[in-house]
């Protein structure tokens, strides 16, 4: 692989969350998107590779697409597969696991399709290596096939664990919220740390968090690994080089002002040992609070929550109960602007009050609504006089 050269790379994402990454990836620099369900695709170059891996907040991975066609039977399959340039991207001790998904496609058994695309890749590197046996001890390429309505799309993931995994997250509190999700909550809310945040049921401190990293300006993935770091065709210089450019633009001129309440006490430690893991702890002020004594001095702030669903049927009248105090609640705050993901399809009806705005995400397999209230912006600092001379 020539360092330099374009090739096509993927972006996945979550279903509702396309146009954020592609979003994401316009502010990088990539043009020339082509945005499908759960998918980006754009053209980079290797260090695309490594800055994308560090700076998406919301997509869930970065593949690099080795090649795409219409397959409907085994034989176009293994053909089509062994026909791509997979030399280019393997070596020959690569450790190349092979896995799959067919949606809508003649070819629906995805172990078959695994199976093959293997056969066919080991073909390639047999006739491009010179050689029978391959031992597989090397860096890991995670190879995948997709296939959806018979076109086949063959890719390697260069992120190996996803994206969400941010690092800082080692302890995991009951139904936390994914970090990809909680950055699209910041995202939609269009949140600058000019102004106070405060997540009422913070958990295990994953909105706060993902706040701090925004509002820092520090990319996502600094404090973790990729699969594609142990590739001999991505130099270490070039990882090297995208993180310091990525600890060069953390930005030091700012202050966010951000709370996480929780009643659990337990889980406020949790918060607190992710938050020192993420490098925010001092930018974020956790306390043992429950929901009825939320208030604040501030004149106009955020509140960006995940609150309880009550997906259970025992819970549902609590949840309900829930829902109707935060609208006593967010009427003293009147001046303030409110972001709530939930899955109650009643929660306008039992807040009181309709949404700015709704937008239907998926937290895990739950179908969820972010419903979006909007508060007055503040009034602008006014100038000073100046007198004529």
């Amino acid at each position: 692989m020539r360092q330099m050269s374009q090739f096509t790379l993927i972006a996945t994402a979550a279903f509702g969350l396309e146009s954020l990454v592609a979003d994401e990836l316009r502010a990088l620099g990539y043009t020339d998107l082509k945005v499908e369900n759960g998918k980006v695709f754009f053209p980079g170059d290797a260090r695309a590779i490594c800055r994308t891996n560090l700076w998406l907040r919301q997509a869930e991975r970065v593949f690099v697409q080795i090649g795409q066609f219409t397959a409907c039977t085994f034989d176009e399959l293994f053909e089509q597969t062994k026909a791509l340039p997979w030399e280019e991207w393997l070596p020959v001790d690569a450790c190349f696991p092979v896995q799959g998904k067919s949606v809508k496609s003649t070819l629906f058994s995805v172990s078959d399709c695994q199976a093959i695309v293997k056969k066919a890749i080991v073909e390639r590197l047999k006739i491009k290596y010179q050689q029978n046996w391959f031992e597989e001890n090397g860096p890991t390429y995670p190879v995948e096939v997709a296939l959806l309505k018979d076109v086949v799309t063959l890719s390697i993931d260069t992120s190996g664990i996803g994206l969400h995994k941010r690092g800082y997250r080692k302890l995991v509190s009951k139904a936390p919220v994914r970090e990809t999700l909680a950055a699209a909550m910041l995202s939609l809310s269009h949140w600058k740390p000019e102004r106070v945040l405060i997540d009422p049921f913070c958990g295990s401190g994953t909105i706060p968090i993902e706040a701090a990293l925004r509002g820092l300006n520090i990319a996502p993935g600094l404090k973790r690994d990729f699969a594609a770091e142990r590739w001999p065709n991505l130099p270490e210089e070039m990882w090297v080089e995208a993180r310091t450019e990525a600890a060069d633009l953390i930005r030091k001129d700012v202050t966010p002002e951000i709370e996480g309440y929780d009643f659990d006490k337990e889980v406020l430690s949790l918060a607190r040992f992710h938050a020192r893991e993420a490098g925010v702890e001092e930018y974020i002020h956790f306390q043992e609070r429950p929901f009825a004594d939320l208030s604040s001095k501030k004149k106009y702030g955020y509140i960006i929550c995940n609150p309880p669903y009550g997906e259970r049927l025992e819970d549902k009248a609590t949840v309900e109960r829930l829902y109707r105090q935060m609208g006593q609640i967010f009427k003293k705050l009147d001046t303030w602007s409110f972001y709530v993901l939930t899955s109650s399809e009643d929660f306008e009806k039992l807040l009181g009050r309709q949404a700015s705005k709704n937008r239907k995400l998926y937290n895990g397999m739950i179908k969820c609504y972010y419903y979006q209230f909007f508060g007055p912006r503040p009034p602008r600092p006014s100038r000073p006089l100046q007198l004529k001379n």
